[in-house]
This record gives structure tokens, C-alpha cells and sequence, in this order.
């Protein structure tokens, strides 16, 4: 089969017996055009089928209108919400985004990050773990905004969007305690990390001092955010700490894992024992009993990272560069408290 002709602003200057700069001003939304030379040429894209080449617009603009999004798993529910806020936010602002899927490795991050700019996007969202030095090497070295989304900068000199970690882990340990649980386990992120793993153990450690009890790290099994690894964790407590009755996780899926592994066990959740997580994924409504877990405002994070991408892009005042979204606990029927006290 013959390759279509590819149409150019040439061609339709001289269908339309105007001169380029015509075309690329009506192209353009430019009103120094006469309405009836705009109407003539706009019939003549429509005829001839043309299609503007964004890559010479964006090199004659120095503007692409698109977007970078490094992503670690669009397979989890928490990023693809997320992702979903960022995507509805560019549409309004008429940006497109690139997405890149990381596969939670590190070295392919800091590729994709490179490879967006090379691509000259007006800007970059990063969803990703701990920014490394790697990272903030090739941040410092970039012309272009880049906003941290569902992560942070620890040192807090990257604009990002989140929410307090170690205050929402807290009150959902607070919940197992204030029901009068007295041995109360938890199933962390993996130990290495330090933008999500590090701050909800500390949550955890703090419920337990506000309320008189010892931190014991027996009672803490780290995970890898999977239902495999919280299903294998709450085995192992219950093998460790036989008088367990309660447990919180960093992740709703190794909530769901430890909920299914007390169900093998033959714990009755919630008469006998307790369970909360952490981000209010859709599995969280759809596993029985329903879980009560941490309402992280995945789509809301996701949107205001966007918004706030747009507002460096567009020369906009900013109001904050690190934003802080509130978030709430979400009270099902893993646990037998159904209502946080005000």
C-alpha cells in the first residue's frame, strides 16, 4: 500500500493563495487574521486533511504543551487514581502528558527523567520513593518545573504535593489502641524507605507514646506494599506474638493480605481481632469484611500537582510550593470503632 503524501503549511498556503505566516497565525489562534482569509484557509485544512507538526511549533515556540509524568506502577490502584487527577487537570489546561512507567527501579527513574527533557516537555510531575542525590543532580541541572506528586524533597527545596504521613498513620494506630487493643502490630513499607516507610513507623511509634505503651520491634514485620508480603507479615506475628489482637499497614493490599491471613488463621475480624490500612483504594471497599483504612486523597494530589505544574509553567503566582492536603480515616467493618471521636 502507498504511503499517504504527507501534507504541509506549504501546500496549504498555496491552495489558499496565502502566504505561510497566514496559515501558521490561523493555526495559532492568531487574531490579526481577516475573517474571511481565515475562513478560506481553515476550509482548506479540512480539504486537504492537514495536520499541524507540533514538533515544529514547539521548536518555533520553545513550547511543546506537554507534560513528563514518571510514574513507579500504573498497575496500582494508588498511582492510576493519582495519575487520573493529573491527567483531568492537564486537559483543562490543554497540556498532554507523556507517561512513563518506572517499574519502581531507580536506575530506569533517573533514564526516564532524562528522556522526558530530552524530549523538551514544558514541565515534570515525579511520583516516585526517596529523591535521591541522583535525582536532585539532574533536578538542579533541568530549565524546566518539576513538581513532586505523593512524594516529597526531605530537605524541602522541591516543590511537591502530600499529605502528613506521620499524623495519619498515627490516628489510625489510635484507633486499634482507643478500642483497648494492648498488643498492636504493624506492617510496614519496606525499611529502606524514607519518604513513606520512615514516617508512618514513626506514626506508629507515636500513638503508642501518646497513649503509655512501650515500642516493641518485634511487633513490626516490613512489607513491599503487596498482599503477598502483608499476608506473609500477619503469619508471622501471629506465630511471634500469639496475644496480637490488633494490626495496622502502610498499604491497603497488605491490609487485605493480613486480613486474609487471619481469615486462614481462623480470627474473626473484627470480634477478635482488629485490622486498618492505609490509602483507600478501591480494594478496600471490596473485600469483606470492608476495611477501615486511611482516606489518602489520591485524585486530589494528583490534580493539585498539576495545577500547581501549570502555574510555574505559566509564569503564575505561587501561593506554596509544598503543599500539604488534609486527609481522614475511613471507619468500615475491619474495626469494631466506626466513628473517630472529634
Amino acid at each position: 500500500m502507498k504511503k499517504k503524501e504527507t501534507i504541509t503549511i506549504y501546500d496549504v498556503a498555496r491552495e489558499a493563495n496565502v502566504s505561510m505566516a497566514t496559515v501558521s497565525r490561523v493555526v495559532n489562534g492568531n487574531p490579526n487574521v481577516k475573517p474571511v482569509t481565515r475562513k478560506k484557509v481553515l476550509e482548506v485544512i479540512r480539504n486537504l486533511g492537514y495536520r499541524p507538526n507540533a514538533v515544529a511549533r514547539g521548536l518555533a515556540s520553545k513550547k511543546t504543551t506537554t507534560v513528563g509524568v514518571v510514574i513507579p506502577d500504573i498497575s496500582n490502584a494508588f498511582y492510576a487514581e493519582v495519575a487520573r487527577g493529573i491527567e483531568d487537570i492537564a486537559t483543562m489546561y490543554n497540556y498532554n502528558i507523556i507517561l512513563s512507567n518506572s517499574d519502581l527501579r531507580q536506575e530506569r527513574e533517573l533514564r526516564l527523567i532524562e528522556t522526558l527533557m530530552e524530549k523538551q516537555v514544558d514541565g515534570l510531575l515525579f511520583l516516585g520513593g526517596t529523591i535521591t542525590p541522583a535525582h536532585k543532580e539532574i533536578f538542579s541541572a533541568s530549565s524546566i518545573p518539576i513538581v513532586l506528586v505523593a512524594t516529597e524533597d526531605l530537605e524541602r527545596k522541591l516543590p511537591f504535593v502530600h499529605i502528613d504521613q506521620k499524623e495519619a498513620s498515627k490516628e489510625a494506630v489510635m484507633v486499634l489502641l482507643a478500642e483497648g487493643h494492648k498488643k498492636v502490630g504493624y506492617i510496614s513499607n519496606p525499611n529502606e524507605d524514607r519518604v513513606q516507610g520512615v514516617p508512618r513507623l514513626e506514626g506508629y511509634k507515636q500513638a503508642l507514646h501518646e497513649t503509655g505503651m512501650e515500642y516493641d520491634d518485634s511487633m513490626v514485620r516490613y512489607g513491599d506494599n503487596g498482599y503477598r508480603s502483608g499476608y506473609q507479615a500477619m503469619q508471622d506475628l501471629l506465630k511471634a506474638e500469639p496475644e496480637i489482637t490488633a494490626v495496622a499497614c502502610a498499604s491497603d493490599e497488605m491490609a487485605v493480605g493480613a486480613l486474609h491471613a487471619l481469615q486462614d488463621a481462623g480470627k474473626k475480624v473484627p470480634e477478635a481481632f482488629s485490622v486498618i490500612g492505609f490509602h483507600n483504594i478501591p480494594l478496600a471497599s471490596q473485600v469483606r469484611p470492608l476495611l477501615s483504612t486511611v482516606s489518602y486523597p489520591m485524585y486530589d494530589v494528583g490534580a493539585v500537582s498539576m495545577r500547581l505544574l501549570t502555574k510555574y509553567m505559566l509564569h503564575e503566582e505561587i501561593e506554596a510550593e509544598q503543599v500539604w492536603l488534609p486527609f481522614s480515616l475511613e471507619l468500615r467493618n475491619s474495626t469494631n470503632l466506626k466513628q473517630w471521636p472529634e
